[in-house]
């Protein structure tokens, strides 16, 4: 069972750390808004540890140490492991799509870069559409249409993160723009990362990962008559949030090196209120063809794991497993260089 203090943790972190998400949570029926706070503040504290933690491969490594705890019923004596722990139980959450999160964790923690977009869209399944499938597991759906089109969902909120945090990325040694654009654009990548700046070229490239996210977005719309019915409003408000991101780097030019786009507050509660009507509208009409549509290659799995949490998952364990034990070799070469130096 998820306690009052550690949830109200929670609440105050989602608060601090995701402004859009903490406002769209506001939509949510209670029952669904606990369970997705306690969800989202244990990716986002993970997620925060890996990108800000001065030894990323450490806290990869921590993490997976924490879900075994986690699904083995003991969690480390945290709020956010706590909470975390009892949404797995109540809610049979399978194993696989909080492992596909840890995986996704991993390859930032080995600066893995990306050469095609399918590549930067099977990074965002993990570190994205996981959570977004999650979310359909805390409302009780399982049907892999809906899953797909929540996964669709996923994909294009974390597109537009990369398309929003371009320069601060780049300050930080990151980088996520498929590398075979980069090529194909005459830009060196160590060049772009030394000095970032918003060229016409690196324009170009945000703008083409809005015009991707702009198409899940549209998909993902087909899955929403699928949920709960007091849910539509806050998905759509999800949706809605981080699309007004990416329309507001366009009023910008397409630049995110040098400017920062944002929502305000005022703009959130609008996008709020018209979310309820969207969901109010979704209800009146008939379901849209769209939610036949196959899932995206690089998400089926997730789909297939939430959908048939029994069935066995032939070769995944084992793939996280391999990215893992290749992440603590490097981590005791690391350790043995640094004692060596």
């Amino acid at each position: 069972m998820m306690q009052d203090a550690d949830l109200a943790w929670c609440r105050d972190a989602i608060r601090e750390g995701s402004y859009s998400f903490h406002a769209a949570s506001r939509l949510l029926p209670a029952d669904i808004r606990d369970a997705a706070l306690a969800l989202y503040a244990f990716c986002r504290v993970a997620d925060d540890e890996v990108d800000f933690g001065e030894n990323k491969v450490a806290a990869v490594l921590a993490l997976r140490d924490r879900l075994d705890l986690a699904y083995s019923g003991r969690p480390r004596n945290a709020p956010a492991d706590r909470a975390f722990a009892g949404l797995v139980e109540t809610y049979d959450m399978p194993r696989e799509l909080p492992e596909a999160l840890l995986e996704g964790l991993a390859w930032d923690g080995m600066e893995r870069r990306y050469a095609t977009l399918s590549d930067l869209r099977g990074y965002s399944a993990r570190v994205a559409s996981a959570v977004g499938a999650m979310m359909c597991v805390l409302m009780r759906v399982r049907d892999p249409r809906a899953l797909a089109r929540a996964c669709d969902l996923g994909v294009a909120m974390q597109l537009t993160n990369i398309a929003r945090d371009v320069g601060e990325d780049a300050r930080a040694g990151r980088l996520y723009l498929p590398t075979d654009w980069l090529e194909e654009a005459g830009i060196d990548p160590a060049a772009f990362l030394a000095d970032p700046k918003p060229s016409p070229q690196i324009r170009r490239m945000v703008r083409r990962l809005l015009a991707e996210a702009d198409r899940l977005y549209l998909r993902s719309e087909a899955g929403i008559k699928a949920l709960p019915l007091a849910a539509r409003p806050g998905i759509f408000a999800a949706r809605h949030c981080y699309d007004a991101i990416g329309r507001q780097l366009a009023r910008n030019g397409h630049d995110s090196v040098t400017r920062r786009a944002f929502t305000t507050r005022g703009q959130k509660m609008r996008l709020l209120g018209w979310s309820v009507i969207r969901a109010g509208v979704v209800t009146a009409f008939p379901q849209s063809a769209v939610i036949y549509a196959k899932p995206l290659e690089e998400v089926a799995f997730l789909v297939e794991a939430a959908a048939h949490p029994d069935a066995a998952k032939t070769g995944w364990g084992e793939n996280v497993l391999s990215v893992l034990t290749q992440l603590e070799a490097r981590d005791r070469g690391d350790a043995r260089l640094a004692r060596t130096a």
